[in-house]
């Protein structure tokens, strides 16, 4: 296996092992595609990826396959590797299954919140606040990203860690793509998810994780129902307004 060499513009000085460089350069890939830098239906190069990241196009591969088993991308034989559109019947099912894993991330091995956790949602809210005078889709879409990556580490239960995570990066697009048709109101969306973080850091500053779990819940069930794009579909019954998921 090919031993790349860093990753410099994504932070990372000293040298990785090859696994820790190849999951920087599989969040990298997948980031671009939740973001729309890559949109729907991008062909990839394969020869600019593996210049750009420094490793030759057979490790390469090996991440491009690991997003297309996420759902993320689609191989053509003899055609080359496409940045795939968003499914909404497939889609209307997978927020079924992310609202009921909310509640088992604080509860299936939960682990206690850590003043260092705590810190991390405070700069979050921080950041929900900051959009309010600048408000920006793409630093809104990067926020809910970091704030679900934030409250994963409430469970310690690997197999859930992993499933939610490619669940969630697999919805991730279809909000941004709407924000940025005008479909969906940025600046109440801001507002809202702000009150989530404070309800949030309410809920873990007491120590009370099931909280926590069910405003998640809510959250992405109310997520899906705000969504002009999904309106076709059956939505979750919640009670909770929230955003972008």
């Amino acid at each position: 296996m090919d031993e790349p060499e860093p990753i410099s513009h994504l932070g990372e000085p000293e040298r990785l092992r090859a696994r820790d460089r190849y999951d920087l350069i599989h969040d990298e890939i997948r980031s671009r595609i939740c973001l729309l830098d890559y949109r729907p239906g991008m062909k990839l190069s394969e020869f600019a990826l593996a210049e750009e990241f420094g490793i030759s196009r057979t490790p390469l591969r090996r991440v491009l396959g690991r997003l297309e088993d996420e759902g993320m991308l689609r191989s053509v034989h003899g055609v080359g590797t496409f940045v795939t559109d968003v499914d909404h019947a497939e889609l209307a099912q997978v927020y079924r299954l992310r609202r009921e894993l909310a509640v088992l991330q604080t509860t299936l091995d939960p682990v206690p919140p850590s003043p260092a956790l705590l810190s991390r949602l405070e700069a979050l809210l921080q950041r929900a606040l900051a959009l309010k005078s600048t408000p920006s889709a793409r630093a809104f879409s990067e926020l809910d990203r970091d704030t679900f990556l934030t409250l994963l580490d409430l469970t310690a239960n690997g197999p859930l860690r992993a499933m939610s995570e490619a669940l969630y990066f697999r919805t991730a697009r279809i909000w941004l793509q709407q924000v940025t048709a005008s479909q969906i109101d940025l600046m109440q969306e801001i507002e809202i998810y702000a009150d989530e973080l404070r309800e949030i850091l309410r809920a873990l500053r007491l120590g009370d994780l099931d909280a926590v779990g069910h405003i998640r819940r809510g959250h992405i069930s109310m997520s899906f129902a705000r969504m002009p794009a999904l309106a076709g579909t059956p939505a979750p019954t919640e009670d909770l307004p929230s955003t972008a998921g």
